[in-house]
């Protein structure tokens, strides 16, 4: 473990999620988006990108994993010590490890339009809310605009993020904090945050990212102490 680094109300830590928890205490919220024990191949060139018109949408060329692997995708996640360390919790990919959470709301990202519903991989990616028992969904394309060019390859939309941060109170704790999307939204929103991520590579561009959010929000701030 490494850090902290602060950038405005931003706590930055480089370290294994697992060391760095015990050593925060309780936690508002929880908001996340962890690895799902899929083995994902991050290697898109192994789909056909169809007509040209399609070709961002449909993942054709190297995309932004290459090939490689999600620290920690490789095994079943265990979802409890989420549960343990915050009083709030939303997790993406509720539908790969229910087995693991309690009764609670879900929260569906729609990807795309109806009409290409059912043409290519998911039409839509599920989180798991701690609160309540309602299904609420949220339409954001943005992604499609960026496929070639996200900086991690399951990157979610700063306002799919936001969605979800308005759903839970206090100070944001996202453990897998990959690109740093949680901490771009929370810069947003005007919420503090903390983040880890266990990839030099990823956290370099979280800073990256949190920082220039900080700066268009607040351009007279001292970043980084």
């Amino acid at each position: 473990m490494t850090g902290p680094v602060q950038i405005g109300d931003c706590t930055l830590y480089l370290g294994d999620c697992l060391e760095v928890m015990p050593t925060l205490g309780k936690v508002d919220a929880v908001v996340t988006d962890p690895p799902y024990g899929m083995n994902l191949n991050t290697d898109n060139s192994r789909f056909s990108g169809g007509t040209a018109g399609n070709i961002a949408k449909r993942g054709n060329g190297p995309g932004t994993g290459a090939g490689q692997k999600i620290v920690g995708d490789d095994s079943p996640f265990d979802p409890s010590p989420l549960l343990n360390i915050s009083r709030q919790q939303v997790i993406w990919g509720w539908n790969h490890f229910a087995y693991g959470l309690p009764r609670g709301s879900l929260l569906i990202w729609i990807k795309r339009n109806d009409a290409a519903f059912g043409s290519f991989l998911s039409d839509a990616e599920v989180a798991w809310l701690s609160r309540g028992y309602g299904v609420y969904c949220r339409r954001d394309l943005s992604n499609n605009a960026i496929a070639r060019k996200r900086v991690h390859p399951t990157q979610k939309p700063v306002a799919i993020m936001e969605w979800c941060i308005g759903k839970v109170e206090g100070i944001v704790l996202d453990p897998f904090m990959g690109s740093g999307t949680t901490g771009v939204a929370c810069v947003n929103l005007g919420r503090r945050f903390i983040g880890i991520e266990i990839e030099p590579k990823y956290f370099d561009i979280a800073c990256k990212r949190i920082e220039e959010a900080v700066r268009n929000k607040q351009p007279e701030l001292e970043l980084i102490k």
